[in-house]
């Protein structure tokens, strides 16, 4: 996936996949905030996942609670693509955040190849776009 989104990933030995592991086991324990679903093919194994996460912000006019929910990492493997797995994925992902955590908003970051499934699942521009800065951490 991140690959496909033009991001160096390393081989597998790269250090970011280690930290990224590290960081999934720790979270994977907290299942009041994190929450990963994955569709399974016999062959094949593992073809799609979507994963989200809660975090506490400022409650807002729009968030009286202030937990937001955000999905990342909707991937499915390119030889099982547009068989429903992502849609499967990430409709229990969204029951898990309505029925198990307090999430107001949820958002999520669009590619191009996903945006007509987000949408069709109720996902909308925010009245204010976001921006990144990206601080060099390199030694």
């Amino acid at each position: 996936m991140l690959q496909e989104m033009g991001l160096a990933v390393g081989d597998q030995d790269a250090e970011w996949r280690h930290s990224a592991g590290a960081w999934f086991e720790r979270r994977l324990r907290d299942t009041s905030r994190f929450a990963v679903f994955v569709a399974d093919d016999p062959e094949l194994g593992l073809v799609s996942c979507a994963a989200g996460i809660c975090e506490d912000r400022a409650p807002s006019p729009t968030n009286v609670g202030g937990f937001h929910g955000h999905v990342f990492n909707i991937s499915t493997d390119v030889r099982s693509r547009r068989r429903g797995h992502a849609r499967a994925c990430l409709v229990a992902l969204l029951d898990w955040f309505r029925d198990e955590t307090a999430a107001g908003v949820i958002s999520l970051n669009a590619t191009e190849d996903g945006m007509n499934l987000y949408r069709s699942l109720g996902f909308e521009a925010p009245g204010f776009p976001p921006l990144q800065l990206r601080i060099d951490r390199s030694p």
